[in-house]
């Protein structure tokens, strides 16, 4: 099982491009990944002349990762992407800095500004309800995700109204999830690309579905059948509880502008 994966800059992004699909790698435990400009084993490449050939290296280590700066004089951000401006810094020559982060993005100073790419955590561990210490060796759930991130609070959203009343067939659409969460303070930037992001996580790399032919499909039936599938799966294992819509606002707390709902 893979401990990290890192989407390489340049490609598609989750979200922005929704009909094309980012290039990635995937690291299990004590695998490596060097980046920087380019040259023998960099297999993140960073295509500014203010990169050295041979930048840094990533570390897959349990359910976190570790990063190698290479450079004598440049210090590298690894920033949060689900933190309100958190971020690390690791200093030249550093190496091994384990990142907790589960969505981050990894910049570099270059000469057109800045170079990026981002790595993604999705099996970190949480203690379970009915965890003993010293009660033998740690389970490692098949389904680890964190309550408190964005991505959970799109899934929360998305199965509402069948928490609310089973016999509700339909799901919210894209939009919609859009207008129930942007209430919270965390949400206020929700865009659609955003939400679309985070329901390819989720379906791809945290519950890990297999969609078949459904992932070819047109844009539109893909994306329904994602959003069914996730509140199928997320419902029937629990991963979704009734005390978890706490998390969203009250109803009727807020909608969209015309402008907003058509994602101006």
């Amino acid at each position: 099982m893979e401990t990290i994966i890192v989407q390489l800059p340049g490609t598609a992004q989750w979200g922005v491009d929704e009909t094309g699909s980012p290039e990635l790698i995937h690291l299990g435990p004590g695998e490596i990944a060097d980046f920087g400009r380019g040259g023998t084993g960099v297999r993140i490449v960073l295509t500014d002349p203010g990169i050295s050939r041979r930048a840094g290296q990533l570390e897959a280590a349990g359910d976190y990762w570790r990063l190698s700066n290479f450079s004598r004089s440049v210090s590298y951000v690894v920033e949060n992407l689900e933190g309100a401006g958190e971020y690390l810094t690791v200093a030249p020559g550093r190496l091994g800095a384990p990142v907790p982060f589960e969505f981050s993005r990894v910049v570099l100073p270059a000469l057109s500004g800045t170079a990026t790419f981002k790595v993604f955590a999705p099996q970190h561990a949480y203690l379970s309800e009915r965890s003993v210490p010293g009660g033998g060796e740690q389970t490692v759930l098949p389904f680890a995700l964190d309550p408190t991130s964005k991505y959970f609070l799109v899934l929360v959203a998305l199965c509402e109204p069948r928490l609310r009343d089973p016999s509700d067939s339909a799901l919210p659409g894209v939009g919609q999830i859009v207008e129930r969460l942007r209430p919270l303070e965390s949400c206020r930037d929700l865009t659609r690309s955003a939400v679309n992001y985070h329901i390819d996580y989720l379906a791809l790399t945290k519950l890990r579905l297999d969609l078949g032919e459904e992932a070819t499909a047109t844009d539109g039936g893909r994306t329904g059948a994602k959003r069914t599938r996730l509140a199928s799966v997320a419902l029937r294992f629990g991963l979704v509880r009734e005390d978890h819509l706490s998390l969203l606002p009250p109803r009727g707390a807020g909608r969209l502008t015309d402008a907003q709902e058509a994602g101006v």
